[in-house]
């Protein structure tokens, strides 16, 4: 019970070794959507994979080894000279950000919220799915409340609701709970990874509620005040995160085979021991018709 427990709060803090690359987490998207511009930027020169987190723990230098490690595994099963494809990660929005704005970003693994948000603005074209160990390409979101204080959306009427998603309030609003109903104006999203501290605010009577990913979530049952918790309502699974093409930055022959290598990866013992070190399983093919729900559901929710 005592090491569920230790896992729990480890999961809930956001504080295992990897999960600044997703509890999160990664859905990748790489189709055979429409072509790359032939003019791309990185015809030819070395090319960078943008990892950007909001909220996970860890630091870019401390990221640095997995992502090199990854970055070396796709571009060989890629076909690609060595050095051809470098990675980096942030866990700040505005730091990746900044990042996507250097014309060698030409991908970005991003979860479905930062996508968007920010993915008209930065053009990024949907590829893959990554899939979390342990997880699936597409997952839940939910919504946590001190045990029946929480009806029906009018009830959260001068709540606080924190999640790790917060920093998009429209994903909140829209695609995460918009099925449930219109949330009142004058709830409070915050963006925080505090959820273990938020969950014992909502346990002790409080006007809080969380929004949690599946990870989070399955961690609940082992806290030593779950009985004080209610999961309220859940999303329909939504793709947890999207690899991009970033502004057309790889002309179409390039991309073509960057695809097949990140569905490849997998197919090699470094390939594999790469992925476990981001704590995925594979790739696969974008859902873009779930993809396109959840732009809807964004583009009808309210800020």
């Amino acid at each position: 019970m005592r090491v569920e427990m230790a896992r729990s709060r480890a999961v809930l803090c956001s504080g295992r070794r990897a999960r600044w690359l997703w509890s999160g987490v990664l859905t990748a998207l790489l189709t055979a959507g429409p072509p790359a511009s032939a003019g791309g930027v990185a015809a030819k020169g070395p090319v960078t994979l943008v990892v950007c987190a909001p909220g996970y723990p860890g630091s870019t230098a401390e990221a640095q080894p997995a992502m090199d490690a990854l970055a070396a595994a796709v571009a060989a099963a890629a076909g690609w000279k060595p050095g051809d494809l470098s990675a980096v990660y942030f866990e700040s929005e505005r730091g990746g950000l900044d990042r996507l704005a250097g014309s060698s970003a030409a991908v970005t693994l991003v979860p479905l919220p930062f996508w968007l948000k920010h993915g008209r603005a930065l053009k990024l074209e949907p590829q893959l799915q990554a899939v979390q160990q342990g997880g699936e390409a597409a997952e839940p979101w939910s919504l946590v409340a001190a045990t029946g204080m929480v009806k029906d959306p009018g009830s959260l009427s001068r709540f606080e609701l924190i999640s790790l998603a917060g920093y998009s309030s429209r994903f909140v609003r829209g695609p995460a709970l918009g099925s449930w109903g219109e949330l009142p104006p004058d709830v409070t999203i915050t963006f925080s990874n505090a959820v273990l501290t938020g969950l014992r605010r909502a346990s002790a009577g409080n006007r809080v509620a969380l929004l949690l990913d599946r990870e989070q979530a399955a961690a609940l049952p082992a806290l030593p005040f779950a009985a004080t918790l209610e999961v309220v309502t859940r999303s329909v699974p939504l793709p947890v995160s999207v690899l991009c093409l970033v502004g057309g930055r790889l002309p179409a022959a390039r991309l073509q085979t960057l695809v097949k290598g990140f569905i490849a990866v997998g197919e090699t013992p470094a390939g594999v021991e790469a992925l476990a070190g981001v704590r995925l399983a594979r790739f696969v093919l974008a859902d873009q018709r779930a993809l396109t729900r959840a732009r809807d559901a964004y583009e009808r929710a309210k800020e």
